[in-house]
């Protein structure tokens, strides 16, 4: 019953998360940047308040009521260390490969994210309107990465209810529930950037939107992998919820927090970060 309550809940964040974003973008409004951005913003600051005020601080306490050794911040560290290599990783992976797409770096693909349309890709197609192949390829490599990408993401998920003691009745409370929250939002901007060069390259967008939401599906796996290791004893648990840490650490530093950023150069981003600290702390408190 618990691992079915883990799959509901991770198929929900992963797959219907890619999906809405794929749907968003293949309706997509070329203006919408500025609320991508806070969006962005505030999910990061929903999961900088969890890491920091729950799952790290979780074997923290554990080491305090004696069930862990004294050496057990190490461990965290170490464990938090590997989770952010890991995603980073991941994401040259998806970077390198996303840049082939496009073999030239000019005024019309700037290295950097800075506006919606290059962040989902669709300014290649305005340049490259004859290219479809190229852009229906990019948005299948995108799909496979972004697929490859969501299996930490699961484990962060899995990792978070491993330390909750009754899963089917707190499924819809605590960090588990809110890191499925944040990493649902955070899949719509990725769920937009495999679609829209798919639906680009001449696929239909129904078909597109689907495949979009299938590239979810790592997440119900990485729960699954969580949960378990989690579940196996105390050092275990530990090295999940350090792992879990360390890959929110750098979605937030090194994606979310860059391009909500580049995308509206605003002092509204950063205060869409602070209410998110603030409101990531209250859902951790109550």
């Amino acid at each position: 019953m618990e691992y079915l309550a883990i799959i509901v809940i991770t198929f929900i964040s992963g797959v219907c998360g890619t999906g809405i974003g794929g749907g968003v973008g293949a309706v997509l409004r070329r203006d919408s940047g500025k609320a991508v951005s806070l969006l962005l913003s505030f999910a990061a600051g929903i999961m900088l308040a969890v890491v920091c005020f729950d799952l790290m601080s979780e074997p923290i306490g554990m080491m305090n009521a004696g069930t862990l050794p004294s050496y057990t911040p190490v461990i965290v560290v170490a464990a938090v260390a590997v989770g952010y290599a890991v995603v980073y990783l991941l994401n040259f992976v998806i970077d390198r490969h996303t840049n082939r797409e496009v073999k030239h770096i000019d005024r019309d693909h700037p290295a950097t994210a800075d506006d919606l349309d290059e962040l989902i890709h669709a300014d290649h197609y305005a340049t490259h309107k004859n290219s479809k192949t190229n852009l229906f390829i990019a948005g299948l490599v995108m799909m496979s990465a972004i697929a490859l990408h969501n299996l930490p993401e699961g484990m962060v998920i899995g990792a978070s209810y491993a330390s909750v003691e009754n899963i089917t009745s707190n499924l819809f409370s605590g960090s588990g529930f809110i890191m499925a929250i944040v990493i649902g939002l955070h899949n719509i901007p990725e769920g937009m950037a495999v679609a829209v060069p798919l639906i680009s390259g001449g696929m239909g967008k129904a078909k597109a939107v689907g495949l979009t939401a299938l590239s979810g599906l790592p997440t119900v796996l990485g729960a699954l992998i969580g949960y378990a290791l989690g579940g196996i004893n105390s050092i275990m648990l530990v090295l999940s919820l350090g792992f879990a840490s360390g890959a929110m650490l750098y979605v937030v530093f090194g994606e979310l927090l860059p391009e909500s950023i580049l995308m509206w150069k605003s002092k509204l981003p950063a205060l869409a970060v602070f209410i998110g600290v603030l409101v990531g702390f209250l859902l951790v408190m109550f």
